[in-house]
């Protein structure tokens, strides 16, 4: 249920993350209630996973489904570039949390 928790906080991370681009610098006022909503909603969850999990990994973890979540996003809906080296950076950081969740306590 931990991992669950933090996986949803960093769903919500990618989620604020994104409205905060569709917010305009917190100009457009829907976007800017949802990106708000959703910060709310991803520390939320990741304050319950880190009555379980240690610290330093559930950050690491949250901050790095926002990152990956954040830049296919940003390819998908903002025709970011996409960059061989992007790509292999990504691929580090996935290897990182998938590293962190191996190693944490169960």
């Amino acid at each position: 249920m931990k991992w669950l928790l933090l996986i949803v906080a960093g769903i919500f991370e990618v989620c604020w993350a994104v409205g905060l681009k569709y917010s305009q610098g917190f100009t457009k006022l829907v976007p800017s209630i949802l990106t708000i909503l959703g910060m709310i909603a991803s520390f939320y969850f990741l304050s319950l996973a880190l009555k379980n999990l240690p610290l330093g990994t559930a950050y690491a973890i949250w901050t790095g489904i926002g990152t990956v979540g954040t830049v296919i996003l940003g390819i998908i809906l903002f025709k970011e570039p996409i960059e061989i080296i992007r790509l292999i950076c990504i691929g580090f950081i996935v290897i990182g949390i998938i590293g962190l969740k191996l190693v944490s306590p169960r």
